[in-house]
């Protein structure tokens, strides 16, 4: 992780005044951009994308995150300006507009009103703090972004930091549905922004939310409601005299005095010397008062994780007591990546810091069947069967009712003058001339050389037996309802051939349902039905 790119998040710090505001601020180009943090789900390492043909231009692709699709769109794209190359910096911000968390693969058709985005920015700032004086609306603002993207700007000593319009971004996107939730512009109506975080975490109540960090190579973390904010280390840190060991010292942050611990000496590692990379994990010990500020080699990312991958502390490293202020671990990538969960109250229940606590965290064990690929046979009517096959590096399916049949693409295909200019050529299948379209062109994409692995799909469009060139024919499979999801508003018309997509989690596969009815325009299917 590149040491000024700060991938955490931390929730509003209800003791702050209803003046005071918290925003996610990053760079894109030379500008520096920000959003509130309320809206502000998680923030990620760039993801493996798939590409949606005829997608807006802004659109970057489709990821996976954890079991749910989600629409990533590039703000260099949006604000006009030119792309450039991904590097360790670069990091997706994922926003959710009050629609919950709770998509997965168990969305199924319903839709819902989920719009949970994500915005590919080229490095992360920090989590900042602004009082209502500071803001102003984006009257007469000029700047590298279009004005009407932005809904006002934060006044700071070092320059202007500018707000996004949330809303609008999603709308110009193609990214996602706008949800009408609050804009920055609306008046800076951000007092209800804690209160509606939570009732969006309540309705994910099977998950939980960690900020995750690094000391010494290991990986742990304090659950988020925990976590008052992320600070840099200052360069100056007031020594205490007489205190314990791990006690660095306390630092003035926003009036208020903090102290701060070394979890390196507090868990008898080796101590290093503090460098930019260094973050100050702000935690909340039960009261406004009692705050501690334990600095961390790095901040890492936001972790929303099932409670089913929790596990308590086993009972031969918890009896022992040297591991007393971890309370669980966290289970990711099949096992692969643990991750320790840190007590608040008993990280200091036995120092000179400790205070009354919020209580522990309740970890909660759930047992979920999976029967989707096990050896349970899924009923016919919790499933659909489709066709699969490939178009440059992506994966497509039709329903296997629509596919009349599949046949190899001739060396030669006939061009017929006053054919419709769409139609690549025309094949001679039994008796019958089929109108052929080369689907790469219709989706947009590079020209291929034809080869032996090309196939002709042919499909009835509008009572006309049409066939389709795609680069593979991969299989028949059948896909559990509940794997299905509504795509995202990828285009501005209803001639978006693209209508769901299948989320195959455990196979780390993304495949984009095509309408076949869709494959033509409405005046395409007019001039095939009159040639």
């Amino acid at each position: 992780m590149s040491n000024d790119a700060l991938a955490s998040i931390a929730p509003e710090d209800p003791s702050a005044g209803a003046h005071v505001r918290q925003f996610v601020t990053f760079h894109v180009e030379r500008e520096t951009y920000a959003v509130p943090l309320a809206e502000v789900q998680e923030i990620i390492r760039l993801p493996e994308m798939v590409d949606v043909p005829l997608a807006p231009p802004a659109l970057a692709g489709l990821a996976n995150l954890r079991g749910s699709v989600l629409p990533v769109a590039s703000l260099r794209r949006l604000f006009s300006l030119p792309d450039r190359s991904h590097d360790d910096a670069t990091r997706v911000v994922v926003i959710n507009r009050g629609g919950g968390h709770g998509g997965g693969q168990g969305g199924g058709q319903g839709g819902g009103h989920e719009s949970t985005s994500g915005f590919v920015v080229d490095r992360m700032a920090s989590v900042i703090t602004a009082e209502a004086g500071e803001i102003e609306g984006a009257d007469g603002l000029t700047a590298s972004a279009e004005a009407d993207l932005l809904a006002g700007v934060i006044k700071r000593a070092g320059g202007m930091v500018m707000i996004i319009d949330l809303g609008r971004l999603l709308q110009r996107s193609g990214s996602g549905r706008a949800t009408g939730g609050r804009s920055v512009d609306n008046a800076i109506e951000f007092g209800s922004a804690t209160s509606e975080r939570g009732a969006v975490e309540g309705a994910a109540s099977d998950e939980i939310q960690l900020v995750s960090f690094e000391l010494a190579g290991q990986e742990y973390a304090l659950p988020i409601e925990h976590v008052q904010e992320i600070v840099q280390v200052p360069e100056v840190v007031s020594e205490l005299p007489n205190a314990e060991a791990h006690v660095i010292g306390v630092i003035n942050l926003r009036d208020r005095l903090l102290p701060l611990v070394s979890l390196r000496t507090l868990f008898g590692l080796p101590a290093a010397p503090l460098g930019e990379q260094n973050r100050i994990v702000v935690v909340s010990l039960g009261t406004e008062a009692a705050a501690v500020g334990i600095v961390t080699d790095t901040v890492k990312e936001v972790l929303r994780v099932a409670r089913a991958v929790v596990d308590p502390l086993p009972d031969l490293l918890a009896n022992g007591g040297s591991l007393r202020e971890v309370e669980s671990i966290c289970r990711l990538n099949g096992g692969k990546r643990l991750v320790s969960i840190l007590s608040a109250g008993r990280l200091f229940a036995n120092t000179q810091l400790s205070g009354p606590s919020s209580g522990d965290l309740a970890v909660e064990e759930r047992i979920m069947q999976e029967t989707r690929g096990g050896t349970e046979v899924t009923r016919a009517d919790e499933e659909e069967q489709f066709v699969v096959f490939r178009l440059a590096d992506e994966e497509y399916g039709v329903p296997i009712e629509a596919v009349h049949e599949i046949v190899r693409v001739p060396e030669q295909l006939t061009h017929v003058p006053r054919t419709p200019a769409f139609i690549e050529g025309v094949v001679n299948l039994r008796g019958a001339v089929l109108p052929v379209v080369d689907q790469r062109r219709r989706f947009q994409l590079p020209d291929a050389e034809r080869n032996d692995r090309q196939r002709i799909m042919v499909f009835a469009i509008a009572g006309v037996r049409t066939g389709f060139i795609v680069d593979s024919v991969s299989e028949v499979l059948k896909i559990p309802r509940s794997a299905i999801v509504p795509a995202p508003d990828l285009a501005q018309d209803d001639d978006n051939a693209v209508e769901r997509i299948a989320n195959l989690a455990d196979a780390k596969r993304i495949i984009l349902m095509v309408n076949v009815d869709r494959l033509l325009s409405r005046h395409e299917v007019a001039d095939l039905q009159a040639a």
